[in-house]
């Protein structure tokens, strides 16, 4: 196992189209970091260079202790996992597991034992003697785990591993990913755009937008305290309320109510309230914001309720049971309103 750092990593493309922008980021032994953003962040590109699958165009990427810029992937010490499994179709899962340690020519006898054990990791005994095409996407993919875990890498690489699974199995997936990963102890880089399996799975999220970090910290410090209105719009499900306000002393005034910011900001404000950091409230009820309902989702447990404050859209979780008219009177639980620059976006206070 070995630590990861990446100092000033940047990527250009032909035509200085800047994939990435001097990226600095340590990932310590052991750990598991999730790289998370929408399509065309610079997340799969990031960790294709630490890969080496992508050349650096500018900066140093190590692992461990050796700079690794010039190193071909196969000296890396690394295992990739990809999301389209990778497998030979025409090998058994056990010529699959095993192509690999063959090509580095290792003993037939440490060969087998790596196999059975990543074999009896993952479950897939019962599958050694089968080819790809007989077994379903879940197996396929513990197959490619097994491919890397056999190689007893320095650091395991996914590049969006479970996209290719419905939602039942994908859910099924991470929660094996997890395991895998804390019985292991082995560094671990993946990347997602599903902000749910990056919130599950990570001992630290990095949010990439535009190929530059907004954010690195664990899932509820992202969560509870995002530095940006891109960071709080994209993690959270569902995603958080950002309102247009003007602030006094520290008060945003907005759909009617007076909300109480961290920040001692006076002036334009971007207001943020998650969902489920709402309460009803009587009309009369001092601060409290009048939210119009438009529609209601059914989810069982709670019930959300769409609508807008001011014009803008606003939604909020509520009891299953909670009686709703037209409108709802809300105001915010202590301390759960978030304030963001109205100009940059940035977090205030």
């Amino acid at each position: 196992m070995a630590a990861i750092t990446l100092e000033a990593v940047g990527k250009t493309y032909a035509g200085g189209v800047k994939a990435v922008h001097s990226i600095d980021l340590a990932i310590q032994d052991g750990e598991f970091v999730v790289l998370v953003g929408p399509s065309g962040c610079g997340k799969s590109t990031l960790l294709r260079m630490v890969a080496g699958l992508e050349s650096v165009t500018e900066g140093k990427i190590s692992i461990g202790d050796r700079m690794v810029n010039e190193v071909e992937p196969a000296e890396r010490d690394i295992a990739m996992v990809f999301q389209n499994y990778a497998l030979y179709p025409h090998m058994t899962v056990r010529q699959n597991l095993a192509y690999g340690l063959k090509n580095r020519k290792m003993a037939k006898a440490e060969i087998s034992r790596r196999v059975d054990e990543a074999a009896q990791i993952l479950e897939i005994g019962a599958f050694l003697d089968r080819k790809p095409r007989a077994l379903s996407g879940g197996q396929r993919q513990r197959v490619a785990m097994g491919r890397a875990i056999v190689r007893e890498p320095a650091a395991f690489l996914f590049d969006e591993p479970l996209s290719n699974l419905d939602a039942k199995l994908r859910v099924q997936m991470r929660g094996e990913i997890k395991q895998l990963q804390a019985r292991l102890g082995t560094t671990s880089i993946y990347v997602t755009h599903d902000q749910l399996e990056a919130m599950t799975l990570a001992h630290r999220l990095v949010v990439l937008n535009g190929g530059q970090i907004e954010q690195v910290g664990t899932p509820l410090e992202v969560y509870r305290k995002p530095a940006s209105t891109f960071v709080a719009a994209f993690i959270g499900s569902p995603a958080m309320n950002l309102l247009n306000a003007k602030a006094e002393g520290g008060v945003a005034h907005v759909g009617g109510g007076r909300v109480p910011l961290a920040a001692a900001v006076t002036g334009p404000v971007t207001l943020g309230l998650r969902p489920e950091d709402v309460r009803p409230a009587d009309a009369g009820t001092e601060g409290a914001f009048v939210l119009k309902i438009a529609y209601v989702e059914e989810l069982g447990a709670q019930k959300l309720v769409h609508g807008t404050v001011e014009g803008q859209n606003f939604a909020c979780a509520l009891p299953s049971d909670a009686a709703l008219g037209q409108a709802l009177h809300l105001v915010p639980e202590p301390g759960a309103a978030h304030g963001f620059d109205a100009q940059t976006g940035k977090r205030l206070g």
